[in-house]
């Protein structure tokens, strides 16, 4: 489905080339959920901007369903089926929530359908639906506004990049409810960039990137036991719920 072929990025950082990736390759399943974890700093979210075509690669190759997208920009890979869900989402000033859902969508959705996808990921339905998506909305509500933009429409494969950030708990169930949802759609897959113990219990597999490459991936059963014996210096990155 999505495969991804030594791939590397780096930025010039006061006259320096800084690696931010190297050399990464790894792929995802049709139907699978992958949780990418991993210390700050070490590139995961810089993996999900390039996947997205936020960020361009250097080297190396992405391909999806067969289609080599490597050098397709961000429009061309949202309509070749990537969504994506920003760490810290973007504001439109001027624009409604109703009207974001649509435009994410691709087609007009009714003031009933837009409240179920707000009601889907926590949200008070009525009190959004017609609130500009601007600077009155917290961070939390901008992560599951944008959460449910991703979920307007189908994809082939999403990438969520650390979608608990800045919710409550009853919202985190809510949103954890979603993913299973897509997770039981076996035409769609995900990719979820999270430190959470519970969103990793769900997953297919776990991969680890640390220093920009990937330090290991594998079943979950056979991953997470390892990230638990290596100790403290691994275990700061796994969070519960609770802890956060």
């Amino acid at each position: 489905m999505l495969k991804v072929e030594n791939l590397s990025f780096s930025v010039n950082e006061k006259g320096a080339e800084l690696n931010i990736l190297s050399d990464i390759s790894f792929d995802v399943k049709k139907g699978e959920m992958l949780v990418i974890t991993g210390p700050n700093g070490g590139g995961k979210s810089t993996l999900a901007k390039v996947l997205m075509g936020i960020e361009k690669a250097e080297s190396g190759k992405v391909i999806l369903d067969g289609e080599d997208i490597t050098d397709y920009d961000i429009d061309e890979r949202a309509k070749a089926g990537i969504g994506f869900a920003f760490q810290q989402p973007p504001r439109f000033k001027g624009m409604t929530v109703d009207k974001l859902i649509s435009l994410a969508a691709g087609e007009h959705k009714s003031e009933a359908e837009c409240c179920d996808l707000l009601s889907r990921v926590g949200l008070c339905a009525q009190e959004y639906v017609k609130r500009e998506v601007d600077n009155t909305l917290s961070g939390g509500e901008m992560k599951r506004l944008e959460i449910a933009t991703v979920l307007a429409r189908p994809h082939k494969l999403c990438i969520f990049d650390e979608p608990e950030a800045g919710i409550d708990l009853w919202s985190f169930s809510m949103l954890i409810q979603q993913f299973e949802e897509i997770k039981k759609d076996e035409n769609q897959s995900l990719i979820l960039i999270s430190h959470q113990e519970r969103i990793m219990q769900m997953a297919d597999r776990v991969m680890v990137i640390e220093d920009g490459k990937v330090a290991g991936i594998g079943k979950r059963a056979d991953i997470l036991p390892q990230l638990m014996k290596q100790g403290p210096s691994c275990c700061q990155y796994l969070k519960r719920f609770e802890d956060m």
